[in-house]
Parts: C-alpha cells; sequence; structure tokens
C-alpha cells in the first residue's frame, strides 16, 4: 500500500469535508475539527507520509498545524496566491552550531551586562553568516550629479 503525503491529505480531507471551491477555504472550527480527525486516524492507519513517531497528543497538536500550513500554502486551499511568508529571515543561525551555543548560554544568564555582551556576539555572528546582496547599478541611468558615488 502507498502511503500519500501530507499535503494531498490534507487537500483530500479538505474537500471531503467542505467540498470543492474556487476560492479561498475557510473552514469553520467544526470543519477543522473534522479534517484533523481524518488526518490523525490517517496517521494512525499509516496510509500517510509521516518521518517520526509521535504521541496521541503530539499528533494532534501536529495535525492541527499542519492543516494550518497546508491551507496558507497550498494554491488550491488558499484561492490560487503564492505564499510568502510573514517574516521572512526569522529563523536565521537555527542552522548554526555556535548560535546555538551562545543562545542557550544567554538563556542561563540574568545579568543584563553578560546578557549584553552574550547578544553582540550573536549579532555579530549573524551579520557574519548572512547572505551578501549582490547589487547591481547601472551607472549610466544614474542622473549625472550622482554617478560620481557609484
Amino acid at each position: 500500500m502507498s502511503k500519500i503525503t501530507q499535503k494531498e491529505a490534507v487537500f483530500q480531507a479538505m474537500v471531503n469535508v467542505v467540498g470543492t471551491q474556487d476560492t479561498a477555504y475557510a473552514p469553520t472550527k467544526e470543519q477543522r475539527a473534522s479534517v484533523n480527525q481524518i488526518l490523525f486516524e490517517g496517521f494512525r492507519s499509516e496510509s500517510i507520509e509521516l518521518d517520526r513517531t509521535y504521541t496521541d497528543a503530539e499528533l494532534k497538536a501536529y495535525c492541527s498545524g499542519l492543516q494550518s500550513n497546508w491551507l496558507r500554502k497550498d494554491k488550491r486551499l488558499n484561492g490560487n496566491v503564492a505564499y510568502v511568508a510573514k517574516n521572512p529571515g526569522s529563523r536565521a543561525g537555527t542552522g548554526d552550531t555556535q548560535i546555538k551555543a551562545m543562545r542557550a548560554l544567554l538563556a542561563t544568564k540574568t545579568d543584563i551586562n553578560e546578557r549584553t555582551e552574550i547578544q553582540s556576539y550573536i549579532d555579530a555572528r549573524l551579520a557574519e553568516i548572512k547572505p551578501s546582496k549582490v547589487v547591481t547599478i547601472d551607472v549610466d541611468s544614474l542622473p549625472e550629479a550622482l554617478k560620481h558615488l557609484a
């Protein structure tokens, strides 16, 4: 038996509960609960892809977040709108071991001077690993008064 993707499972469950729509889906609280139950049962029966094991409580919370995620990102569910992150770059440094260690150290400190010092190192490291944006300037398109600054 082949498993379906989580994206497809959310879409199928939403269509089964709410019906087919041409606009963005906005399920009621009861409809969301029904979709969550369908997803929960799909994960428990192993018909939906899942890469780790969860307790029942964790899985219920996961289903709710999964549904919210695909309501935003799946064009079939969000009214054919391209998804744009609200806070792009908000996860900066999450994969960097130095930043992880410094943030862990920061969480253990209460002294404002120590926290400020650690935060300055975190900020410096984030600036160091931030990808540089290469900007090309068409000097010929600039007014004559500004060309010497380019």
